[in-house]
């Protein structure tokens, strides 16, 4: 079964979505955060067999401007990383009334997801991150660029509409010109895994082309609690290329984690 929501938080309305499983064996939720051209609808069956295979409800929402929910007032600053703990995330988790939770976030998600686990951490039983970014490195820039390149087309920005709508070009430049710009260059996630304390599993593909293997290594390097990295021979969306095998790592791993 599923339903829809629509939550109120400081940057907009958001639109949310819930599964819930056939056989329930945990109160703890699973909330999603989506990457940087992401949104609910795009996550596709994915969250439907999580829940199911989990025995958990998953929860997914559209960040402002992304998908169903309401344009984003701003351009994005060098600081929506974090913010999306206290904004989104929390509006999200107080809608659902959610107390115990995993977080698992994709791509620039998976950062936020990292957030989001440190900012609640009594309530967080355990992250994880799918092709997360920990910091700037070149491969990531290059890949953004060639993307630009790609989205130049008009065939390739009607993909974006069919999901984002007339808020396709804002979306695309949020990603562009967040990750290129001079002041993001020395971002990192070094601090805010240190304040990670809930066991955390880090996935990653072998041929990601938006970051290598440092990402993971060094996510599980710096984290406070049990951490473990999975690598699979795929790209950037493990969850597409590799279903199976996530599916099965991620009930393993929270059976084994967060209960």
């Amino acid at each position: 079964m599923t339903e829809e929501a629509w939550i109120e938080s400081n940057t907009g309305r958001l639109f949310a979505r819930r599964w819930h499983p056939r056989t329930v064996r945990s109160d703890a939720a699973l909330v999603l955060l989506h990457d940087s051209l992401g949104c609910v609808e795009l996550w596709r069956d994915f969250p439907r067999s999580l829940a199911e295979a989990t025995g958990r409800e998953v929860i997914a929402y559209d960040r402002p401007g992304f998908g169903r929910s309401a344009a984003h007032p701003h351009q994005l600053n060098s600081s929506f990383i974090a913010a999306e703990a206290h904004d989104g995330f929390a509006a999200t988790i107080r809608h659902f009334h959610v107390n115990r939770f995993a977080v698992l976030g994709h791509s620039v998600g998976g950062a936020m997801a990292a957030y989001c686990a440190a900012a609640s951490a009594g309530h967080c039983m355990a992250l994880i991150t799918l092709s997360a970014q920990a910091f700037v490195e070149e491969r990531t820039l290059q890949g953004i660029r060639a993307a630009r390149q790609s989205f130049s087309q008009p065939e390739q920005l009607a993909r974006l509409e069919r999901y984002h709508g007339d808020r396709a070009t804002w979306v695309l430049d949020a990603w562009v010109n967040s990750w290129l710009a001079d002041n993001f260059r020395d971002w990192c996630l070094d601090a805010v895994l240190s304040q990670v304390q809930c066991p955390l599993l880090a996935i990653h593909g072998s041929e990601d082309e938006y970051g290598s293997l440092r990402h993971p290594e060094r996510i599980t390097a710096l984290a406070v609690g049990p951490a473990e990295t999975l690598v699979l021979p795929c790209g950037h969306l493990p969850h597409r290329e590799q279903p199976e095998r996530v599916l099965e790592a991620i009930a393993d791993f929270l059976a084994r984690h967060s209960d």
